[in-house]
């Protein structure tokens, strides 16, 4: 039943992300404080479809069943840190993702507060995330348990 409600609200997402994508670069504009969307109009607008495309992929569906819902197994520990390598941005299709050079990629939108309500402020959460994404960074710490001999007194 949390599978379907996840899949209802991504279909939600993505459809008002459609219906309002001749405003988006006006919206990102006031909502991040950064004008060159609006000044980029139409080069925003073509990489905004293709981020939408992105989206359909299942990044959103993700987001409302492990983010929000929390449904699949989170693991113990997860260890590493960000390469920038804009894998993890839907393959570098975020529209966001800003190119600086070196094979080094930086979020546009890194220090905005909306953005840890997004799938980006939760990277990684699972396996899944790291696989999906071929993170080359980050891993799950696989933890062994240890079996403590009894002590003989």
């Amino acid at each position: 039943m949390q599978n379907l409600i996840a899949r209802i609200f991504a279909f939600g997402v993505i459809g008002i992300a459609y219906l309002f994508l001749p405003l988006m670069p006006l919206m990102a504009s006031v909502v991040f404080f950064r004008r060159k969307y609006l000044l980029q109009y139409p080069t925003f607008l073509k990489k905004m479809g293709i981020h939408i495309r992105a989206l359909c992929e299942g990044p959103v569906v993700h987001y409302f069943e492990d983010v929000v819902g929390r449904i699949h197994q989170v693991p113990e520990a997860i260890e590493g840190y960000c390469v920038q390598c804009g894998n993890c941005c839907m393959e570098k299709r975020c529209v966001f993702l800003e190119d600086m050079g070196d094979t080094r990629f930086q979020c546009g939108i890194y220090h905005s507060p909306l953005r840890r309500f997004s799938n980006c402020g939760s990277f990684p959460i699972n396996a899944y995330d790291i696989e999906r994404y071929a993170c080359p960074s980050y891993s799950v710490v696989k933890f062994i348990p240890r079996v403590v001999a009894p002590t003989v007194s």
